[in-house]
């Protein structure tokens, strides 16, 4: 969900909400406005910032208005006013060749197995991008990460740290991350595994698999956004309550039989498209608040297509439409060992391809429940 933070009257409301939340807060620091120096040089946030790291060598950067060259709201990438205090952070989510840089914290206390927590942070992209991406990853670990790497922390690099538990979602959204002028709100819920310790932000797929759009013609730099305002809230806490935006999967209206394919009445795409609905969101959201009644059950997805087009290219498509539904799972927080999917092409029509309504009918994405 995006939510622009408007420059003009809504920064004591923002702020208003940062204190009242601050006790629950499971994030340290959560606006960088505690810092032990001020910082004066770009990639230094692992010395300046209190309570946030970065966990590659990737130089993320500190900006705060004490400091006249790593200033706001003025600085190399753009403006951005520090709407939630005097400081926020800087990193490249998207590069040439693969680079990234992160931000770690430590949380106040382990999450607790079972429960459910929401997790939000403010971004707002640098004027001097040439690219947009729609997807943010977030990495739990019950170990710090230190890797000695300047590119995407991919899964083979995350496994080489012997014996750390990892908890990843991802937060995909429909537009892309383009604002440039005021502060939007990137969200998301997931029910914890019990492990998790540390928290890193970030782009964690390569160039070739990231969401991205260009800005401008000759597009070379990539997607530098500033972020703020992190926070990571337990079920009990106030801002559950108190905003007003905020929302819970709904609660089931039916049951499924387990072993059967179940075929979503709403997702059904538009031609070479594999962007969901607002109805297809909703109804995979009602599949999602039975999967969480049933801890046990694990999902598997299969994406169709028609036949108008190459084998291959179907096959393709049929693959990103799997993803679209399944990262829309991760991203309310669904855990990835409870979701798989496969892209079946358009070779397993259910009406004909001879009309545009039976061509809208085979471009489904249908899903079968089981025990894990």
């Amino acid at each position: 969900m995006v939510l622009p933070i408007r420059k003009y009257g809504l920064i004591l409301f923002a702020t208003a909400i940062h204190l009242f939340c601050q006790s629950q807060n499971l994030i340290k620091n959560p606006s960088f406005e505690q810092f032990g120096e001020c910082p004066v040089k770009l990639g230094n946030l692992d010395q300046d910032v209190m309570h946030w790291s970065a966990p590659t060598i990737g130089s993320t950067d500190y900006f705060h208005s004490c400091s006249n060259y790593m200033g706001t709201p003025k600085n190399f990438n753009g403006v951005q006013e520090a709407d939630f205090g005097s400081g926020y952070a800087g990193l490249y989510l998207y590069a040439p060749d693969d680079y990234r840089e992160y931000l770690q914290a430590s949380l106040t206390e382990t999450l607790v197995k079972g429960e459910r927590y929401e997790l939000s942070f403010y971004i707002s992209l640098a004027e001097r991008s040439d690219f947009a991406i729609r997807e943010f990853g977030v990495l739990f670990s019950d170990k710090p990460l230190k890797f000695e790497t300047k590119k995407n922390l991919s899964k083979r690099v995350r496994y080489s740290a012997p014996a750390n538990r990892y908890h990843y979602i991802k937060i995909p959204d429909k537009e892309f991350y383009r604002d440039t002028e005021d502060w939007v709100e990137v969200k998301t819920a997931f029910t914890a595994l019990g492990t998790e310790r540390y928290m890193t932000l970030g782009n964690f797929e390569n160039n070739v698999g990231t969401l991205k759009t260009k800005r401008k013609r000759q597009a070379k730099q990539g997607a530098y956004y500033y972020l703020d305002l992190v926070s990571l809230t337990g079920p009990d806490s106030p801002i559950t309550i108190a905003r007003a935006d905020s929302e819970e999967p709904p609660e089931p209206e039916k049951t499924y039989a387990l072993d059967a394919e179940h075929t979503f009445k709403n997702v059904l795409f538009e031609f070479d498209r594999y962007q969901l609905s607002e109805a297809a969101m909703k109804e995979v959201k009602q599949v999602y608040g039975y999967l969480q009644q049933h801890p046990d059950f694990i999902i598997t997805v299969h994406g169709h297509t028609d036949n108008v087009g190459t084998s291959g290219y179907n096959q393709e498509l049929s693959e990103n439409r799997c993803k679209a539904v399944t990262e829309y799972l991760l991203g309310l927080g669904l855990s990835a060992s409870r979701v798989s999917w496969v892209g079946q092409g358009g070779g397993s029509p259910i009406a004909s391809n001879d009309t545009e309504a039976g061509r809208q009918q085979n471009r489904r994405v249908v899903f079968v429940l089981s025990r894990q």
